[in-house]
């Protein structure tokens, strides 16, 4: 196909990809339901918990997103993939989705900024999906039912009945227990510097770190040390942080024991702490609070957040599917060992369903919020809490320096 754009425009039409809606697939629910489309992607067979993402646009950052590790992405959005992709718009170093579900895949690529499609991209990443399929019902089936197991079969996988891909779908393990860390974390440590003047240190544990994270820091004169999230407590002392910050990740956040432990070090050692997302469930359970699994999660970039303090709404940017269990009303003396951690507050709440989305210790300097706060493919406008990390980071490290004086 030839394109029509003239050689000067901003918007060149790249080949459609003939291999959309020529092969069959399945996407095949635990509770029996059966979706027929066409093969996209990768072909081969995918199995994952199936969660819905609402967001209009940002697919590539939702496919980058280490918080889907684990997971097939179902898109509410109709029309998936006319923008392509390219490497600019990865928000981490890979795709991390399971498995890929939408109902019109786009022939074309019209943007720009386009370096492959988006077929293209999840055929070299390996992602299995499905088109051409009622995402709307999905959707509605999900949000009555709640996230179901599933899976996602095209290309040789057919060849198994689908009695046995059902039975396949139903005996993998369920979300809740289930532990992605160690499949998103760096192998190493990785130091990023700012330009110009370091007005303090952080030290980043990397649960399923987005790029745009470490950014927001460093664009605050802030140094990140980027951690695995195996890194001890006396190694990340040893860094001489003036704060701490626990990134978004996917999984139940009871089963991250090590990362609990390791958050409870730096709440005695009275380093200022942020957590996001995954980082905000275990404050809560470093403090001993329990978490739960919501019915169907929170994943999109539309979702409004009420700072309990001040009044002020925010659209903010969410993928999690397990929240913090704590009355959002009054204070509240955290249980964990006698209450050492002293008293805290639910700072953020959801206004849709009234869930947990923030919490502020009072008596130590840490807060979290379960949002995204620097979301790339989403709002910002709750970017300024990167400005409180760094605020707290500054005093911290003015603190430190008047004590040694």
């Amino acid at each position: 196909m030839t394109s029509t754009a003239s050689p000067d425009s901003l918007a060149p039409t790249r080949a459609p990809s003939h291999r959309l809606r020529t092969e069959k697939a399945l996407l095949i629910l635990e509770d029996g339901t059966i979706l027929r489309g066409s093969a996209y992607g990768a072909r081969g067979s995918r199995l994952g918990e199936v969660v819905f993402t609402t967001g209009m646009t940002g697919y590539q950052e939702t496919l980058s997103d280490p918080s889907y590790a684990g997971q097939i992405v179902v898109q509410t959005a109709p029309h998936i993939g006319n923008t392509g992709a390219n490497a600019q718009d990865m928000e981490s170093r890979k795709v991390w989705v399971r498995g890929y579900a939408v109902r019109d895949a786009s022939r074309i690529a019209s943007s720009y900024r386009a370096e492959q499609t988006l077929d293209e991209l999840l055929i070299s990443s390996d992602i299995v999906g499905i088109s051409d399929i009622d995402t709307r019902m999905l959707t509605r089936r999900l949000r009555e039912h709640g996230s179901l197991r599933g899976g996602v079969f095209s290309g040789d996988a057919l060849a198994t009945s689908e009695e046995e891909l059902l039975s396949q779908v139903r005996e993998q393990p369920a979300m809740t227990g289930a532990s992605f860390i160690e499949e998103v974390t760096i192998a190493q440590p990785v130091t990023l510097e700012p330009e110009g003047e370091v007005v303090a240190t952080i030290a980043a544990l990397d649960l399923g770190i987005k790029s745009a994270a470490p950014r927001s820091m460093l664009l605050r004169g802030l140094r990140v040390h980027l951690l695995p999230a195996s890194t001890s407590l006396e190694d990340l002392l040893a860094l001489a942080p003036d704060a701490v910050f626990f990134s978004n990740g996917p999984g139940d956040p009871a089963a991250a024991t090590a990362p609990i432990e390791l958050l409870r070090g730096v709440l005695d050692a009275g380093l200022p702490f942020f957590g996001i997302c995954f980082g905000n469930q275990l404050l809560g359970r470093a403090l001993g609070f329990d978490t739960y699994k919501l019915k169907f999660g929170h994943r999109g970039i539309n979702q409004p957040v009420q700072d309990r303090e001040t009044g002020e709404v925010a659209i903010t940017a969410h993928n999690h599917g397990f929240a913090v269990d704590l009355p959002i009303e009054g204070e509240h003396l955290a249980p964990h060992d006698g209450g050492r951690y002293g008293r805290v507050v639910v700072s953020h709440v959801g206004l849709n369903d009234q869930v947990v989305e923030g919490l502020r210790c009072l008596d130590r300097p840490a807060f979290s919020v379960q949002y995204h706060p620097e979301a790339a493919g989403g709002p910002h406008d709750a970017s300024p809490l990167f400005d409180r990390l760094a605020e707290l980071a500054v005093a911290h490290r003015a603190g430190s320096a008047s004590k040694e004086s």
